[in-house]
């Protein structure tokens, strides 16, 4: 991919988008093209080839999703399973009737039975049932997948398909209703500290475990696989580590300064067990990530505390 290369950034306003874009431009491209739904809307068919006839990027990134958390999954189950679907459905599609070169579509680690080995491997795709509480985000993320290796198996178009584990970082949503874990913690310590409450109450028992990567690694690690990687195979992106919500919710706790009590509450969900990643795939094709979890939680913290009129949430 050359530097003035035309590369399209679907979803540049999100988080993943965002920081691809940050990316791309320090690296020095000089002709990222993005688009707002009030300028083409993806989930609309006819809007998306209109733009890619038109604009005729050379290579794309798929950052576009309707994203949420356990409750807003729960929520919604219609909303994140039709508009993910279309959006895939209409880009990748339009890209290939466009001519476009390469694609890199970005899914998640919930595509993973709930019940998965751990860490979870690639080939554990398809073999067991989904976590109830994002199976309709995770089939819609399954069949982007399936669209991707089926438009390279019949048309020879090259588009790759990366699983990002838990991410955060500058940009996030930290609406306490729809947004992950670690900014609703952000924001749930942060508020409690502002108002001097004595508690906070985070959402289920605190056992279960996850893994976090810094959107910016994730960036580089887009950029990197874009320019290093060509196979229909899956690829999982992530730190290969993992903590407790318990530990997670501890760390912010003490990245925020709250003095006072962690409360759980048992009554809401718990979400899969665990979701960590066997990242060995990714480090044999020779990327590793570089923002520790606490250095990571320290610049988001930062982040949040400068842009909070504007922030999402």
């Amino acid at each position: 991919m050359q530097k003035d290369a035309r590369v399209f950034v679907a979803g540049h306003r999100g988080l993943v988008g965002s920081a691809i874009c940050r990316k791309l431009e320090a690296d020095g491209y000089s002709d990222v093209l993005t688009q707002s739904r009030s300028e083409t809307d993806l989930t609309d068919p006819a809007e998306v080839r209109q733009f890619f006839a038109q604009a005729q990027p050379e290579y794309v990134f798929l950052a576009a999703a309707k994203v949420g958390g356990i409750h807003a999954n729960n929520s919604a189950p219609a909303d994140f399973l039709r508009d993910n679907l279309q959006i895939q459905l209409n880009v990748i599609d339009a890209a290939y009737r466009a001519g476009v070169k390469k694609l890199v579509f970005l899914g998640s680690s919930c595509i993973y039975p709930k019940h998965a080995p751990q860490p979870m491997k690639e080939e554990h795709l398809l073999t067991g049932p989904l976590e109830p509480t994002n199976e309709w985000y995770a089939i819609a993320k399954i069949a982007g997948i399936k669209q991707c290796q089926a438009y390279r198996r019949q048309y020879g178009f090259n588009a790759i398909s990366l699983m990002p584990t838990n991410l955060y970082g500058p940009g996030d949503n930290f609406d306490l209703q729809n947004s992950h874990v670690l900014p609703a913690l952000i924001r749930k310590f942060h508020e409690a500290r502002e108002a001097g409450d004595a508690t906070v109450t985070v959402w289920g028992s605190g056992t279960p475990r996850r893994e976090f990567l810094h959107v910016d690694d994730l960036a580089d690690a887009c950029l990197y696989l874009m320019q290093n990687y060509e196979s229909e195979d899956i690829v999982n992106v992530g730190w290969g580590e993992d903590l407790s919500i318990a530990e997670l919710a501890a760390m912010v706790k003490d990245v925020v300064g709250f003095e006072g009590d962690i409360v759980y509450d048992a009554d809401k969900p718990d979400g899969t067990p665990r979701k960590l990643m066997d990242t060995s795939r990714l480090s044999e094709l020779g990327w590793k990530p570089q923002i520790g979890l606490r250095e990571g939680l320290e610049e988001t913290y930062r982040w949040f505390l400068e842009h909070q009129d504007a922030v999402r949430g």
